[in-house]
């Protein structure tokens, strides 16, 4: 498979369109490398996988019109001697989306049987989430990682994304603990299950060890909503092990909204302290 470059926003990256899978529909798939990639030919980076990756790097293509500046906040981190990383966004499948990024297995419990009816009448079709993470772990992963100098162990492999984006995030960490290190979840959306999703997904985290939790939440807008079922996790993260400030970061950001804009804003924070930089 060979990529295209795309500079639409003065932001160069690879383009793999329709990038095939026999797990999910075809969707395209954005990789950036960081500056100095082709010049630097011995020097291998970490992995951030980000989903809705049409929202990272082209306004054009994003949303509503805003990215995450995540090129340019890397280069900002890189020029602080910062060693780079690579980052591959993976574009959301449109009104598929919900079915991709909501966790399937809380789902498939016996105390989640109503959830998952309301989920299936609003999203019309049951989760396929564990299809897309294998999508990510068996398909797109090993792509990446033959074509791009990676470090492809587990410690320096990422997985970020926003509001269900942040679902699907620690999920993937969840369900691959040996695959992702780290896990950025920004906004995330917990109001499509409230505190039974909490609680389900609380009780599969994974050991502390070598992994790294970023939560955040604005308020305002959806954002509003959010902080008392991120207070739960929080709790549910330090019974299990996890230790503020070390193991995992919670964080709100006062006057902030649902947007890419307020996610750009702050996102130096997460890359930070999952890099190690902080």
């Amino acid at each position: 498979m060979t990529g295209n470059e795309v500079a639409e926003s003065k932001i160069e990256y690879q383009r793999y369109s329709d990038f095939p899978s026999q797990y999910v529909v075809p969707r395209n798939v954005d990789v950036w490398s960081p500056p100095g990639y082709d010049e630097q030919t011995g020097t291998r980076y970490p992995v951030i996988y980000m989903h809705d990756g049409q929202n990272l790097f082209d306004p054009a293509l994003s949303t509503f019109g805003v990215t995450w500046g995540v090129a340019e906040t890397l280069t900002e981190l890189i020029n602080e001697k910062f060693g780079g990383a690579i980052v591959v966004g993976v574009w959301n499948s449109g009104e598929g989306r919900a079915r991709d990024y909501m966790p399937q297995k809380p789902l498939e419990t016996a105390e989640a049987a109503a959830l998952k009816s309301d989920f299936i009448a609003q999203k019309n079709g049951e989760s396929v989430s564990d299809r897309y993470l294998r999508f990510l772990v068996e398909e797109l992963k090993p792509f990446i990682d033959k074509t791009y100098r990676t470090l492809p162990d587990q410690t320096n492999t990422f997985i970020m994304g926003s509001s269900m984006g942040g679902l699907i995030s620690l999920y993937a960490l969840e369900e691959y603990p040996e695959v992702f290190s780290r896990a950025g979840c920004l906004s995330t959306h917990w109001t499509i299950g409230g505190e039974l999703l909490v609680d389900l997904m609380g009780s599969a985290l994974p050991k502390p060890d070598n992994h790294k939790l970023y939560f955040d939440y604005g308020t305002v807008g959806l954002d509003s909503d959010y902080e008392p079922y991120q207070q739960r996790m929080d709790r549910i993260l330090e019974v299990s092990g996890y230790t503020r400030g070390e193991d995992f970061l919670s964080l709100k950001f006062e006057g902030e909204e649902h947007s890419e804009r307020a996610w750009s804003k702050r996102l130096a924070i997460p890359l930070r302290f999952l890099l190690g930089l902080q």
